[in-house]
């Protein structure tokens, strides 16, 4: 059957599903689940037209992935249709593993198992209703294909994801430092030796890239008032599930997210992972509307603060913090809120986070050259990029309770 869809996308245009096996996937529950999981988690309490969906990315991440495998055919690199069709199906499914609230709960409302070896298990769930369509796709996105350079379209230094998330983050939260030129990018990958690389007259396109990247991180993933409501909401998780009772009915929502505070022991069953993809944002969302008259005080207060966007004081800077202010700081909150001392430690913490612009030791990015010689992008003469490709910025975070 020809099927012929096209989607209106406001950071591409048109995006165009042209094969069934697509169409399946998109209107698979498991896919659509992704609407109601925000790309962003709480960075819209920040930048607030930050509220676009992972299903917009993974969209967007297929238009790309459309994008670089015709340039790749038009180089004459051998892609077969089969391969062809299954790459594409693979970044649309590349984050079908994430949970409410994606990154910002990542660990804490399904303890110990990651969103990629979710995606692999939902991957494979979908795969036994689909008569196996979806092998090789799953077979690239784990990278057990042998044309490793499909794999690394998917998840590499320069796959669809990032190139995606880069340009959306960008264009729905209006910090233009992360616009990259996602479409010179493109026009400029190669293969060589079965590994993707890079033209090496498109270098100075990959180094904006870095660059945006790192700004990225720095001015919206990592902005200290989005890191500081993103710790209120993993706090709110660990002190749901420290006091979480099935008696319980102030705390019981009535849902899957009662299963995973309560009986779940880190075991992903058939029947465990299709209570999780029961789960979304709104789950939370509705949770912690009720927490927020919780007779417990700690929850009530940190859910009633998120609602209300009293959110926690957060600094950021590079020096540790003075452990004695921080004492100092504890005894203040304990004597004006009248919590406990074992319950600080939900309003007042600290913590580190990082970024690294490039680390070589991951996927590289390789450069090929007219001459047919391959230098990895740390080595070329560049000193912005000997300056700070590989360079690691740490910086400690100071989370407190305005009161």
């Amino acid at each position: 059957m020809k099927i012929r869809k096209i989607v209106n996308d406001p950071v591409y245009g048109f995006i165009t599903i042209d094969h069934p096996l697509i169409f399946q996937i998109v209107n698979h529950p498991y896919y659509q689940r992704l609407r109601r999981i925000k790309q962003m988690a709480l960075a819209s309490y920040v930048y607030p037209g930050a509220v676009h969906t992972r299903l917009h990315h993974s969209l967007g991440a297929y238009h790309l992935m459309c994008m670089a495998v015709q340039e790749l055919k038009l180089k004459d690199v051998a892609i077969s249709q089969d391969e062809e069709l299954a790459v594409k199906a693979a970044i649309l499914l590349h984050d079908i593993g994430h949970g409410p609230y994606s990154h910002a709960l990542e660990s804490n409302v399904v303890k110990k198992v990651h969103h990629e070896e979710l995606s692999t298990m939902i991957m494979e769930l979908m795969n036994s209703k689909m008569q196996g369509d979806l092998s090789l796709a799953i077979d690239i996105f784990k990278g057990q294909y042998h044309k490793h350079f499909l794999h690394q379209l998917i998840s590499g230094q320069l796959d669809m994801d990032r190139l995606d998330y880069l340009s959306r983050d960008s264009f729905f939260t209006g910090v233009y430092e992360g616009v990259v030129g996602y479409d010179r990018i493109i026009k400029m990958l190669t293969v060589h030796k079965g590994e993707l690389m890079i033209e090496e007259k498109g270098v100075h396109s990959v180094e904006k890239f870095l660059i945006a990247r790192r700004q990225m991180f720095w001015q919206v993933y990592l902005h200290k008032t989005v890191l500081g409501i993103e710790k209120m909401l993993v706090k709110i998780l660990e002190r749901a599930r420290e006091i979480f009772s099935m008696d319980d009915e102030q705390i019981r929502v009535h849902g899957p997210l009662d299963f995973f505070l309560g009986e779940f022991d880190g075991i992903m069953t058939k029947e465990t992972l299709e209570l999780f993809c029961c789960l979304d944002d709104t789950d939370i969302d509705y949770a912690i509307k009720k927490w927020s008259r919780h007779d417990d005080k700690v929850l009530s207060t940190l859910s009633n603060n998120l609602l209300e966007r009293k959110l926690f004081k957060c600094v950021v800077r590079a020096k540790a913090f003075d452990e004695e202010k921080i004492a100092a700081e504890k005894q203040r909150i304990i004597r004006e809120t009248g919590i406990s001392s074992e319950d600080a430690h939900y309003f007042i913490f600290t913590g580190e986070t990082s970024n690294t612009l490039y680390q070589p030791s991951d996927d590289r990015i390789n450069i090929y050259s007219k001459t047919g010689e391959v230098k990895d992008i740390s080595e070329v003469e560049s000193p912005l990029i000997d300056r700070t490709l590989s360079y690691e910025v740490t910086k400690n975070y100071l989370c407190l309770l305005r009161v």
